[in-house]
């Protein structure tokens, strides 16, 4: 059955870089719900069109994004217990009119989410494809959820995932492959946060003892939120953006900064997210007549290496090496994805599945064009493994 299902996506090269085409030419930024909403009913389309697979839209819940796409065999209907969950995203971090286009050059091919990861959505539909035309795929049990929101922490695709997926028995997502094939196992957690200082407005010049300078409060405690950083324990704290203040000789009565947390389990942080409250406190109080919020933002747990999901690596990584691909570990990863998601429900869950290539979220974005069939090739047999 291996050499079939080769031999069938060998025959679809060209129809699956299509189909990468169409889906790279149609801009999905995140904020850009028209373009998105392309996307999806694109995805939705090519998913109901194969045998033993039917595909709805999910419509957002605030209006904020594009649709979210699932899909199902007939053998996962009622319910995702003891199914394969495929997890992936449609939206991509390009703005219109950033980098547009699709083009291929020589093995590789360019343009922006080509790997990151609409080129992993390619991959799951051909893998998909290839087992039904064998007539297998009807009896194995498959839950696909494609979020539109993930580029933002999935806000509203979490949910869909949870009600989704709940059950499943593994967890694989496409993100981008990384160097050698690498199997991403370990994910760090993220958080954020919008931290507001305020503080009493008054002229600079004629009555500066009477302001509170919500600008000097916010430095205290970038210099304490930054301190919480310890490379050992994989914790990193990131002021990415300050602003605040209308003139030079006015004391600000405001001033805000952008947050960026990561650690390496749980309880890590919920200590980080504690100790920047602290800090925040006690920063404030170092200057009287001021006060600094703490505002959470979107957060993911780790994706926590264990023995369920080792497991699950070193099965798909069989598939993997059958196909012609590496099948090695990759190490610890500081960015965050719907992994983390579908392991913070107890499914051991397994990431980086998508095609190779480099350069995901730049401007040169590229996908190694003869990646697409093996990655395919491996999701196909781990599928007819039933393991």
């Amino acid at each position: 059955m291996g050499e079939r299902i080769r031999e069938l996506l060998a025959s679809r090269e060209a129809s699956a870089l299509a189909l990468l085409e169409r889906l790279v030419n149609e801009g999905s930024f995140t904020e850009n719900v028209a373009g998105g909403t392309r996307v999806a009913h694109l995805i939705e389309r090519e998913l109901a069109s194969i045998d033993g697979l039917a595909a709805r839209l999910v419509p957002s819940e605030s209006g904020r994004f594009a649709p979210h796409v699932v899909a199902w065999t007939r053998a996962a209907e009622a319910s995702a217990e003891g199914a394969v969950a495929l997890v992936g995203h449609l939206d991509t971090v390009f703005p219109t009119g950033t980098f547009e286009g699709f083009r291929r050059e020589g093995p590789l091919a360019r343009g922006p989410a080509v790997l990151d990861m609409k080129g992993g959505l390619v991959v799951v539909v051909e893998a998909l494809r290839a087992l039904a035309a064998t007539g297998a795929l009807g009896a194995i049990p498959v839950r696909v959820v494609i979020v539109s929101d993930e580029e933002v922490g999935s806000p509203e695709g979490r949910h869909v995932i949870a009600r989704e997926v709940r059950g499943a028995r593994a967890a694989l997502v496409f993100e981008a492959g990384r160097a050698g094939d690498a199997i991403i196992t370990a994910r760090k957690g993220t958080a954020s946060a919008r931290v507001i200082a305020t503080g009493k407005a008054a002229h600079a010049g004629n009555a500066h003892a009477a302001g509170a300078n919500a600008i000097w409060a916010l430095a205290r405690f970038v210099e304490r939120a930054q301190g919480l950083t310890d490379y050992a324990r994989g914790l990193t704290v990131n002021v990415g953006t300050v602003g605040g203040g209308t003139s030079k000789n006015t004391v600000p009565d405001r001033a805000e900064a952008a947050v960026d947390l990561r650690f390496v389990t749980p309880p890590d942080g919920v200590a980080l997210l504690a100790a920047l409250d602290a800090g925040a406190r006690d920063s404030a109080a170092t200057l009287p007549g001021t006060s600094i919020e703490v505002v959470r933002g979107p957060s993911r747990a780790p994706l926590v290496r264990d023995d369920r999901n080792v497991a699950l690596y070193r099965a798909y990584g069989a598939c993997a090496r059958a196909a012609g691909l590496g099948d090695g570990e990759a190490p610890l990863l500081g960015g965050g994805s719907d992994a983390s998601t579908t392991a913070a429900m107890g499914i051991p869950s397994i990431d980086g599945l998508g095609p190779r290539g480099s350069g995901f979220h730049t401007t040169d974005e590229v996908v190694e064009v003869a990646s697409l069939a093996p990655k395919a090739e491996a999701l196909a047999r781990f599928l007819l493994t039933g393991r």
